[in-house]
């Protein structure tokens, strides 16, 4: 059977396409296992956490005795008390140790056996004295990994547990323990004390202080990226340019892994058999087109996005202030909407700013954001109702959109005041082309050219490509200097074509669609 691309569960590089991770495990062993830490590997859903742990266990069972535990294995019920759980997880602990090839196999699980004989009247504190001495019994040293820690939450067994385990580390001078703990799961073990005890008193009280921080990268880089392509098109005879494809997916994904594996997966499996009108999958095109299969998906990492958007209404309003109106928002890890972003992986930090983790979050918050605005957008069934006219032989006419969006817009909001088109102007333009390229066109903002006066918005209609600028109106030199800008713009795109909306207050202003010409390019500017 060939390899192929792998978005459900475990990876593993004799079956499927990854990219190698051999530099991210010696980071992970040289910084934190050699040095006999105790840490948690946090990352957003369907980061690679699982499958980075796998392949740190085999990096490890050499020189380790490696126990890999998995939370999921343990029922909700196991950790309602503590004789419960100390049952649950010795046998969890003596399973492990069995299906694996050590050599000390019986050894190793003494303890814990004579422990279950007599479980139900021991805690948590008999639990860590029969883990000493398993561990004094180790020929290699002991290191720990837990996964999905997750499924411990809203448990003050686990709390408890977590406790224990700090005063072993603590204690580990006088008496054996584990070499090294790795814990992993999406939430951080403070935030796994706020879920518990969520009053003010406690909320960062955490029993895992001792816990180093993990600042491993674990997104994939283009160059890495290119290399599983270089695989992949060596043994399907796939002409293609690798390192140009790789920095493509690279640009969507910011080198998320799920998304990453999940845009191949898309070229190599679906858009083949699909009439899709490119004439090669592996190129940019193609990434595109698989970056808008993958945004009509009903997948986990979505739908854990649409929840935490629910339950937090405050991410969502920060994410939209950032997303239409370019607004800066200092990156605080302490400010809870921040947080949360961060700890499922939507947000990050750039250059001391909140910013979307990348570009295919970006589109797929703005296609929630809009989804729920269309409800009440006239613009949004303006467009609807009318947008076979803005298509001419399969091609998007974008001159006619923008001069109907011209009268329509003015029409709806020509009598707002300047703070209300300052705020949702932006909005009701993405609103009024949503439902025109909907279906076959991709839009996504530029984050580089972002901010509270400027936004570039790129348009993927059939592998023809349109740069937009809105801008806000502050004053003739601040205007023809944003042209400049957007000339600068089409000569990195390579595009002699190029759209510009203003939201002029200007009294004066003349409304209208009008060209400009400079520096050899064609600027199509909309005045509203």
């Amino acid at each position: 059977m060939r390899r192929y691309f792998n978005t459900e569960g475990l990876c593993d590089p004799r079956e499927h396409y990854m990219v190698k991770l051999d530099d991210r495990l010696a980071d992970i062993r040289n910084l934190y296992v050699d040095r006999k830490k105790y840490f948690v590997i946090n990352r957003g859903r369907q980061y690679g956490k699982t499958t980075t742990l796998y392949a740190l266990a085999e990096c490890l069972k050499d020189d380790h005795t490696v126990l890999f535990l998995d939370f999921q294995e343990l029922g909700s019920e196991e950790f309602r008390e503590a004789a419960v759980f100390v049952r649950a997880f010795a046998r969890l602990v003596i399973e492990t140790i069995m299906l694996s090839d050590m050599s000390d196999q019986d050894n190793l699980t003494e303890p814990l056996r004579e422990l279950l004989q007599d479980s139900d009247r021991y805690g948590l504190n008999e639990l860590f004295v029969r883990l000493s001495q398993m561990c004094a019994r180790a020929v290699k040293p002991v290191v720990m990994m837990i996964d999905e820690v997750d499924s411990a939450s809203n448990n003050q067994v686990f709390i408890d547990f977590l406790a224990q385990l700090r005063g072993a580390y603590l204690a580990r001078r006088r008496k054996p323990i584990f070499h090294s703990v790795i814990l992993a799961g999406v939430y951080d073990i403070k935030n796994l004390k706020l879920k518990l005890r969520p009053d003010q008193e406690h909320k960062y009280n955490s029993p895992w202080n001792i816990s180093a921080d993990f600042d491993v990268d674990m997104s994939f880089s283009a160059e890495q990226i290119a290399v599983m392509l270089q695989e992949y098109a060596s043994e399907n005879q796939v002409d293609m340019d690798c390192l140009k494809v790789a920095e493509e997916i690279y640009q969507y994904t910011s080198g998320y892994p799920y998304l990453v594996s999940a845009v191949c997966k898309l070229m190599d499996e679906k858009l083949p058999a699909m009439q899709t009108g490119i004439r090669k999958i592996w190129t940019r095109e193609g990434v595109a087109a698989a970056v808008g299969l993958l945004l009509k998906k009903s997948i986990p990492l979505f739908e854990s996005m649409v929840k935490q958007l629910d339950r937090y209404s405050e991410l969502q309003e920060m994410l939209e202030q950032i997303l239409y109106q370019g607004r800066r928002i200092p990156f605080e890890p302490d400010v809870e909407p921040v947080n949360i972003g961060k700890m499922f992986g939507f947000l990050r930090e750039a250059d001391g700013q909140v910013a979307v983790a990348n570009r295919i979050f970006e589109m797929k918050l703005l296609n929630i954001f809009i989804a729920k605005e269309a409800l009440q957008s006239v613009l949004y069934r303006y467009s609807q109702s009318n947008r076979s006219q803005f298509i001419a032989d399969g091609r998007l006419d974008m001159t006619h959109v923008l001069e109907k969006f011209v009268i329509h817009f003015n029409e709806i909001c020509g009598g707002k005041d300047e703070q209300f088109i300052e705020d949702h102007g932006r909005k009701f333009f993405l609103l009024y082309l949503k439902p025109i390229i909907n279906g076959t066109g991709n839009y996504y903002i530029e984050a580089q050219t972002r901010d509270a006066r400027r936004t570039d918005v790129i348009v993927d209609y059939r592998g023809e490509q349109f740069i937009i600028e809105l801008k806000i109106w502050h004053g003739r030199e601040y205007h023809e200097r944003g042209e400049r800008q957007l000339v600068d713009y089409l000569d990195y795109y390579h595009k002699d074509r190029g759209y510009m909306i203003s939201f002029n207050f200007n009294r004066q202003k003349k409304i209208g669609v009008q060209e400009i010409h400079l520096g050899g390019r064609t600027i199509v500017e909309a005045v509203v």
